[in-house]
């Protein structure tokens, strides 16, 4: 680096510690980048990419942000996945002999992100850590923004932990040890080897909470501090709870569930508006409405939680007064949890701690307010509400009531709270009154009433003529100081002293409010484990009267929990499709489940007729209830469910090299090797990726192994109205279909869901809605005729299949030590034989002979293309 200027030499020394991040370099009042940094930085943010002399023959590649508006173009940077180094002036350049020295104060990542410009109010920014000790993953999750950790584990096989850390949709992954080869991801991500990350960070950080924990929770947790104490390289003292929890606590949704169901986020445009979040959300806090996200994507299990917040929302949907008291309380309460984090990070402004007065001063009458309650969920976070009194008081007595942004240029403390400051203040206001009566003086003695006294950074204070009355200042009475085109400017020697002890009370004044608010904001800081629990008794109070407000407004209804495990829901609506409908009125339908005749619904009717629809409302329906809201329905009765699983639309996994119709599969897997007769599933059109037999015989598959093996509640929507059949042949199996009318031609959807299957599926007038073609429409009306009296034209492979569909025995279910196998009956079994050579007879008996339950669905349709390979016709 010989040839380059000290300065650069000292930027590429910097750099090479921080390979991987942009490097913002001070200088001045910007933030400069170089070399590869500012071409990619220039092409990122759309900013002109410029050049400067570094020592080295050539320009160096050069850009730069003003450093009061950096924040958003390294906001523009963290949203696009990459880390951004701030590079800070650490000395004084009036001390500094050569180059000012310079250090890398922080690195900013997608997952250590503090500022609330940076963030979303109402959703966590989660960085998650996954370690692997001792046969055992260790998942930790922590938000370093409001301070929360938590932490599970699980044994090392499949992706499990990795499905857990996808479900807090991290902003950033630290894989520890030897994960990197195991997990693929899309997400930022850091590999820490385990020598780099010390075994005692997490007990220097949390104490006795930490020794607790077992190894791999441990070590989780370990390489989460280790990784944002060596970007942040500052305290993380609001780190101070750990909370730990078993997955099988809360009912279960795997990634394709939660996006099928559009829980915090519609499937087609990833927004908020229309998902399950977007209707609940009527909190008044950023922690509130944080909360109440979290309780949707982790509906309780504990039948008695569930009953004490549905006791909350009963108690608030009946009381207006006291809901609407609430809410105005409320929505004086800025974000304690994110303002806690940055006052124990020490990047709080007073303006923060004005934000926190105000919070706390709201406190008392929201307190008052919930010990009136009945409701024992409120009285008991009403009872052990600290409501911080003491705080809002020191704070009041310290921080004026209006304070700059800055903290540095002074105008912070309130006057009363340091007696030398006070002094300081009268100084500088003696000074300037001096200065204006000096003004006044000098205009009476000269007559010049034009004469001004001002002051600038360069000059100080001067006496300012205009050109014009130069004639009449005194002779001797000035010094010149400036010359301007217009004027001249003096000074006298009394006033150079005035300025003197004006500008050192000034200096003073800045130097020490800066010194008294840090102190004052490091006092505040010990008291953050307070905040912090106030922070999390609000946002709770804040979640259950959105449900109530919600529930009130939209006519919602108390659900009950079944001890029978039926599921009874009378007139049950869609939640967020009538919402969406406004105005128009929607179709409410029953649903009806049991262990005993109705354990699995076979939906049949056509497309648009409202199955999908209907099948998400029983789930939306549940996740209500076990969240503990109350439910668009006049009635619902519903059994504990702990796990859903659907498989509802279908998309190509491009990336992962996967077809819709593998997703399909891979969807429908993950259920059946998961589900438990506890579980609720979701199925729709399963097979109706590949050919019709194929299909149909995958559909059938499945459901008599939820049937047999799993025994889970499961709404069923197929168009092979085949399946019907097996009602009859299946105990708890029932049909129900979606209601439609033909009048005139026209096909009438009445979304209404009843009983018993459709007598026809209605394509062709679906297609015909769509507006296809007429000849397109009256020739496939032709086909279908042609197909329904068995006089069109097949090819030999269509003719191959229905010889072999219709030709295959009559099958018979017998269950055995929990293995369903498929047996023919012995007379038509013969028949079959005599008719077909002795290739397809093979295949006959191997289908006989196979056992659907050791087979996955893809297993299946793999054999299933074999044996249609080996007929032979």
């Amino acid at each position: 680096m010989a040839q380059y200027t000290p300065m650069m030499q000292q930027y590429l020394a910097i750099k090479r510690d921080y390979p991987d991040t942009f490097l913002f370099f001070r200088l001045g009042d910007f933030y400069e980048l170089f070399f590869e940094d500012a071409i990619k930085a220039s092409r990122e943010l759309e900013i002109t990419l410029t050049g400067r002399e570094g020592g080295a023959e050539e320009r160096i590649p050069m850009c730069g942000v003003p450093h009061h508006s950096a924040d958003t173009y390294i906001s523009q940077l963290l949203q696009r996945g990459y880390k951004v180094a701030i590079c800070e002036q650490v000395e004084d350049p009036k001390e500094a002999k050569g180059v000012v020295r310079r250090e890398v104060t922080r690195v900013i990542t997608p997952g250590t992100m503090m500022e609330g410009k940076w963030l979303s109010d109402k959703e966590n920014n989660y960085m998650v850590a996954i370690a692997e000790v001792d046969g055992k993953e260790g998942v930790a999750a922590c938000d370093m923004s409001t301070g929360e950790m938590y932490v599970t584990s699980f044994v090392a096989s499949g992706n499990a932990a990795l499905d857990e850390a996808l479900h807090y949709r991290p902003k950033e992954l630290v894989l520890f040890g030897g994960l990197v080869s195991r997990y693929v991801t899309d997400l930022p991500f850091t590999h820490l080897r385990s020598e780099e990350v010390a075994e005692d960070a997490a007990q220097q950080q949390y104490g006795q909470q930490a020794v607790e924990l077992e190894p791999a929770m441990r070590a989780a947790v370990n390489a989460l501090l280790y990784y944002m104490g060596t970007t942040q390289k500052r305290s993380l003292a609001h780190l101070r709870l750990i909370r730990r929890y078993e997955s099988k606590q809360y009912l279960q949704m795997d990634h394709f569930s939660r996006r099928n169901l559009e829980l915090t986020e519609t499937i087609r445009d990833k927004t908020k508006k229309g998902s399950l979040l977007w209707l609940l959300d009527r909190t008044e806090t950023a922690m509130g409405g944080r909360l109440l996200r979290r309780w949707i994507e982790r509906p309780l299990l504990h039948a008695g939680e569930i009953q004490q917040r549905l006791d909350a929302v009963e108690q608030l949907k009946g009381d207006f007064l006291l809901r609407s008291d609430l809410r105005e309380c409320l929505d004086r309460v800025y974000d304690l949890e994110r303002l806690a984090g940055r006052i124990a990070y020490g990047n709080a402004n007073a303006r923060d701690l004005l934000q926190l007065r105000h919070s706390l001063e709201a406190i008392p009458a929201l307190k008052q307010l919930l010990l009136q309650s009945q409701a024992e969920v409120l009285s008991r976070i009403a009872q052990g509400m600290d409501d911080c009194e003491d705080i809002a008081a020191y704070i009041a007595n310290a921080i004026v009531d209006d304070p700059p942004l800055s903290v540095k240029e002074g105008g912070l403390i309130r006057t009363g709270y340091d007696a030398y400051l006070d002094k300081l203040h009268t100084a500088s206001r003696e000074g300037k009154s001096w200065i204006a009566q000096l003004e006044q003086m000098e205009r009476e003695t000269t007559g010049i009433r034009s004469l001004k006294v001002g002051f600038n950074k360069v000059f100080g204070y001067y006496i300012e003529v205009s050109r014009s009355n130069l004639a009449n200042i005194p002779e001797g009475r000035y010094e010149r100081k400036q010359t301007l085109a217009n004027a001249e400017r003096f000074i006298t020697p009394e006033l150079k002293e005035k300025e003197a002890l004006i500008l050192e009370a000034e200096e003073k004044m800045v130097e020490l409010e800066y010194q008294l608010f840090t102190e004052i904001r490091s006092e505040v800081a010990k008291h953050i484990p307070r905040i912090q629990a106030l922070a999390e008794g609000v946002a709770a109070i804040d979640a259950l009267q959105s449900f109530a407000t919600v529930s009130e407004e939209r006519g919602y209804t108390r659900p009950q929990i079944s001890t029978t495990g039926d599921c009874v829901i009378r007139e049950g609506r869609h939640p967020v499709v009538e919402a969406m409908l406004d105005k128009e009125k929607y179709v409410a339908n029953d649903v009806e489940m049991n262990e005993q005749d109705r354990q699995i619904l076979l939906i049949t009717g056509p497309n648009m007729a409202g199955k999908s629809t209907y099948m998400r409302q029983v789930a939306l329906i549940i996740i209500m209830a076990q969240i503990g809201c109350f439910v668009p329905a006049v009635e619902a009765r519903l059994p504990l469910v702990d796990q859903i699983f659907t498989r509802i639309g279908a998309a190509d996994d491009l990336a992962g090299g996967h077809s819709t119709f593998m997703v399909e599969m891979l969807e429908t897997r993950h259920a059946l090797v998961k589900a438990t007769a506890n579980s609720l599933i979701l199925l729709d059109e399963i097979g109706r990726g590949t050919s019709t037999y194929d299909g149909m015989a995958l559909a059938q598959s499945v459901i008599e192994y939820i049937h047999e093996k799993i025994g889970a509640k499961t709404l069923f929507s197929t168009h092979y109205h085949e399946l019907t059949s097996l009602e009859e042949s299946m105990s708890r199996v029932c049909n129900v279909h979606a209601r439609c009318e033909e009048r005139d031609g026209k096909l009438l959807f009445l979304h209404k869901i009843e009983h018993g299957r459709a007598d026809k599926s209605y394509g062709i007038h679906v297609a015909e809605l769509a507006e296809m073609p007429e000849q397109v429409i009256q020739r496939a009306r032709e086909i279908l005729a042609g197909f329904e009296t068995g006089q069109a034209h097949r090819t030999n492979e269509q003719m191959t299949l229905e010889t072999l569909w219709e030709s295959a025995p009559p099958v018979k279910t017998v269950v055995a030590e929990s293995t369903v196998q498929v047996q023919a009956e012995p007379a038509v079994q013969v028949q079959a034989e005599t008719k077909m050579d002795e290739a397809n007879a093979a295949v006959l008996r191997e289908l006989s002979d196979v056992d659907l339950l050791q087979m996955t669905p893809l297993d299946a349709l793999l054999k299933l293309n074999e044996w249609k390979k080996r007929l032979k016709v």
